[in-house]
């Protein structure tokens, strides 16, 4: 079968190898689907993401979806939940999952992930797509999950006010997440102008520029705001424009493993600050449910389709940012 495989940082190479043998508990997918996340692009570009080194040429890609290769359920289109928590952790018997001391996670380290024609995979973790959702919609599932679970760190009430700071294809998400979950009121904030275009197609209330977010920070004052972008700047605007004793939800990655942010800002304000770490349990049920009832539109994030072949170019229109959600399509 072929496969990507990351060398080292900016090093892609399109292999051929002997495709997997499932193990007990676990089932084949054929891959059909691989959407570019942040995350990736750190591994590609620095070989790495936070305290997390390339050690082994590894196969990138975690948001996946495909259709079960053979067995009883050959033909099932699946969503592909990249996480394999240990499940006997405290953190896992707790309900925390993502936060598994243990966890493999697909494309991360030396677990790879789905840039490959075939994958063995838990079968547990693979979720069967109902009709009216494609294998395309089954890879935007995945980033759809981690916006699901920076909503749920944000305690939205009825009727509050957020800001998304960064509009990417997880900001985007959020954004109509959060307004079919009972925000009224959505501030979007992003340099990209055709970013901020999407945000306001997608029931923003105002879509502003850095620039303009740092001039008129003191009269928005939201009660949650959402840091999707991954550079300190964003943490400080996010942290301006929330009202005091508001909550600030992190979930950008800084290239370096450093966020800063000025402390007098954030003690007289008495903020709440959380950090996103992936996905809970039941967001995968739950970002299906918002896609099938059209609460939540993921088809049309996705900008730009690359076959296994055209890797490096995906990797670098992703890291460009002239669209919204790239992916890779293994079987084509």
């Amino acid at each position: 079968m072929r496969a990507i495989r990351l060398y080292e940082a900016g090093d892609l190479r399109l292999v051929e190898e002997a495709p997997p043998r499932p193990t007990a508990g676990e089932t084949l997918v054929r891959v059909t689907d691989v959407g570019l996340c942040g995350s990736d692009l750190h591994w590609f570009s620095e070989g790495g993401i936070g305290d997390a080194r390339l050690t082994r040429p590894v196969v990138p890609g975690h948001e996946i979806a495909g259709v079960i290769h053979a067995g009883p359920l050959a033909g099932t289109p699946v969503a592909v939940d990249p996480a394999i928590p240990c499940g006997v952790c405290a953190s896992c018997l707790g309900g925390h999952r993502n936060l598994c001391p243990q966890v493999l996670f697909a494309g991360h380290g030396t677990v790879d992930g789905g840039l490959r024609e075939l994958m063995a995979w838990p079968t547990p973790l693979l979720h069967p797509l109902p009709r009216g959702l494609t294998t395309t919609d089954g890879a935007v599932l995945e980033p759809l999950g981690v916006a699901i679970h920076a909503l749920d760190l944000g305690h939205l009430r009825p009727a509050c006010s957020i800001a998304v700071v960064g509009c990417g294809p997880i900001g985007l998400l959020l954004l109509q997440a959060a307004l079919a979950s009972g925000a009224t009121s959505v501030l979007a904030v992003d340099p990209l102008p055709h970013r901020r275009e999407e945000a306001r197609r997608r029931g923003a209330a105002a879509a502003l520029s850095t620039q303009e977010a740092r001039v008129h920070a003191p009269e928005q004052q939201v009660d949650v705001a959402f840091e999707l972008a991954g550079d300190d700047a964003a943490v400080e605007q996010a942290m301006a424009l929330v009202r005091p004793g508001g909550r600030v939800v992190l979930g950008g990655i800084p290239g370096d493993d450093r966020t800063a942010f000025p402390a007098s800002l954030a003690r007289r304000k008495g903020l709440t600050v959380a950090l996103v770490r992936r996905m809970k349990e039941d967001v995968y049920e739950r970002g299906i449910r918002l896609v099938e009832t059209g609460r939540v539109d993921v088809a049309s994030l996705v900008t730009a389709r690359f076959s296994l072949e055209k890797a490096p170019e995906a990797f670098r229109s992703a890291a460009a940012r002239e669209g919204l959600k790239v992916v890779l399509d293994p079987s084509s």
